[in-house]
């Protein structure tokens, strides 16, 4: 094959062809399939991280025991047939995820359990903590107010969901006097909010006067911190119009601190999010279900079965979970609906 039909190939193009090259010549290294493709370096390197990050072949550098209990090295990797690569990736994001949500309950539990005493008690004698409930929004609206004028060091804020248009241009004159007296200002969104056109100008803008914005696909509640001495945040989490718990004091304002700094470092710092995938939002429950259990290992057959349909017409919805997702095989579209998060419902157990 000549460089120019080589070079005239896609990225994804060229990965493919290496993997296609290393299944087909058995105990082959790296170098020689990438050498009859007249791959560069660069080009071979590239391929080769991508197909370690799919599982399609084994990523150790040294030699180590293969799955087959075969001697495998940098010189012969190891590869991977695609359904089992597909399987371990979906089983890692399922995991990641609940690993995830595991954390933000312990998270929530903790918060409750430090919380708990003190609403129950009050403030106790001696006590560095003060909280009280308050369900007033113009006294909520006033203790936010005040904080521009008496926060010295930082303010830390996460949001489940967009500001209101209104309070835009507020929000932008506070963080104006914030940074200019030196302030640190960190703001964490919902992923979901910086795909709204109106929240992607405001957070730009937020970014420009100097304010820290990161987006985090799992934002447990809304908080306001600042400074370790104050808190604001809602007693129903799952409920933005609840009353709101306002602390005051480094005792129990450092236990909320370090929820935020866990969920800060999880989120990615805006505008070097990665690009989402298209395809999925078109998608009916009953072609997201055959997804899900084809992603599990479920034969066609049984689809049919707990779907209650025809063979043809599981070809069927396949077929349109593909087009929906742009995907070229099946292997393709289940990586892409992990990429996209289609896959994390409950996964479906195999039956006979």
């Amino acid at each position: 094959m000549s460089k120019n039909a080589a070079g005239a190939r896609t990225g994804n193009e060229q990965t493919l062809a290496l993997y296609q090259e290393l299944r087909s010549t058995t105990g082959e290294s790296l170098d020689d399939a990438a050498n009859r493709l007249d791959l560069t370096q660069a080009e071979r390197d590239r391929c080769h991280e991508e197909l370690v990050a799919l599982g399609l072949i084994d990523g150790t550098k040294d030699g180590t025991r293969g799955e087959a209990g075969c001697e495998t090295s940098a010189a012969a990797p190891a590869v991977v047939a695609p359904d089992v690569a597909l399987l371990r990736l979906l089983q890692h994001e399922r995991e990641r995820l609940e690993s995830r949500l595991a954390e933000t309950n312990r998270a929530h539990t903790t918060l409750e359990t430090l919380a708990g005493p003190f609403l129950r008690a009050g403030m106790e004698p001696g006590s560095e903590v003060e909280v009280e409930i308050v369900e007033d929004p113009a006294r909520i609206g006033r203790e936010l107010a005040d904080l521009t004028n008496t926060v010295r060091t930082s303010v830390h804020s996460m949001h489940t969901g967009s500001v209101r248009r209104e309070e835009m241009s507020l929000e932008l004159a506070r963080d104006r006097d914030r940074v200019t007296r030196g302030v640190l200002v960190q703001a964490m969104y919902s992923h979901r909010v910086g795909q709204v056109p109106e929240m992607v100008q405001h957070l730009a803008e937020r970014t420009a006067l100097g304010v820290e914005v990161r987006l985090s696909a799992v934002v447990p509640m809304n908080m306001v911190l600042a400074d370790e001495n104050f808190a604001l945040l809602p007693t129903d989490p799952h409920d933005p119009d609840s009353a709101v718990i306002l602390a005051r004091g480094p005792g129990l304002v450092r236990s909320y601190r370090a929820l935020y700094d866990y969920c800060w470092h999880a989120a990615t710092p805006y505008g070097h999010e990665e690009p989402a995938e298209p395809g999925g939002d078109g998608l009916s429950e009953q072609q997201r279900a055959a997804l899900r259990m084809l992603a599990s290992g479920i034969k066609d057959e049984q689809v049919a079965r707990n779907l209650g349909v025809s063979l043809r017409t599981v070809s069927r919805l396949i077929s349109e979970v593909m087009q929906e997702l742009d995907a070229a095989s099946r292997f393709e579209a289940g990586v892409k609906a992990a990429r996209l998060g289609l896959l994390d419902g409950e996964p479906y157990e195999h039956t006979t």
